[in-house]
């Protein structure tokens, strides 16, 4: 799971239940400043990334996820859920946004991590 960082606890919003989301699948939570896809690892665990891949724009959440990837459904880039950086040779990256669970519970933080530009 991304790691958290601290915020002020306005910014975190109630998503929904981890079960909400099927293993090695996402769910799209819209926001004002653009779609963000929440994907539930084969072994539970959950990372919130920018819906919009750094290639050609294409919806991740759409994407197939395996290990801690997802491969975008248009041109085959594969992108780490927990950095969202592209895997090499492909360069890239899409914003990632902490996450948190508690119990069964999922809340998303709606500020991004800093140091990606696909924001």
């Amino acid at each position: 799971m991304q790691t958290e960082t601290v915020m002020n606890e306005k910014n975190w919003v109630e998503i929904g239940k981890i079960d909400d989301i099927p293993r090695l699948g996402a769910r799209v939570v819209r926001t004002e400043e653009g779609d963000i896809a929440v994907f539930r690892t084969a072994d539970d665990e959950i990372f919130a990334v920018r819906d919009k891949c750094p290639h050609k724009g294409g919806p991740l959440s759409q994407g197939i996820v395996h290990g801690k990837k997802v491969a975008c459904p248009l041109h085959n880039w594969n992108i780490h859920l927990d950095s969202g950086e592209a895997v090499a040779p492909d360069e890239g990256c899409a914003a990632t946004y902490p996450v948190r669970v508690t119990g069964t519970t999922i809340y998303l933080s709606t500020i991004p991590d800093t140091g990606c530009p696909n924001q």
